[in-house]
């Protein structure tokens, strides 16, 4: 969900066998990819998986790393991390992470679209 001066836009998708944090990636790249200018953005999330790649410095240490883990392992949505980074890029962004599931309106509404989208990528849509 996109909110701007008073104006609201809401997006939704799906596809067929992924994961929840890829979904969580994509979700954050297709909202990034709606707005036309560069931004002030408060990007809100339930995924510690997202939030912590940006604000515990994930993101910088597998890029500095080669895409490897501390582990030296691949690191996972290689693919989609470097579309975030690059979509992020024009904008300020502040990463924020939400509880899921508890009773918050925006994630709860994301929480419905996220359903909806299933619900619609099952369908054949």
């Amino acid at each position: 969900m996109l909110y701007a001066g008073g104006h609201k836009k809401e997006l939704y998708g799906g596809e067929p066998y992924t994961t929840n944090q890829r979904m969580e990636i994509t979700a954050a790249i297709e909202g990034l990819k709606a707005l036309r200018v560069p931004c002030q953005v408060k990007l809100y999330s339930d995924s510690a998986y997202l939030i912590r790649a940006f604000s515990e410095g994930w993101l910088i240490n597998w890029q500095r790393n080669g895409w490897l883990t501390q582990n030296k392992g691949q690191v996972k949505n290689k693919e989609l991390w470097q579309e975030l980074l690059a979509v992020a890029a024009p904008h300020n962004i502040t990463w924020i992470k939400v509880k899921g599931h508890s009773g918050n309106p925006g994630n709860n509404r994301a929480d419905q679209l996220a359903r909806k989208g299933i619900k619609q990528q099952k369908a054949g849509n």
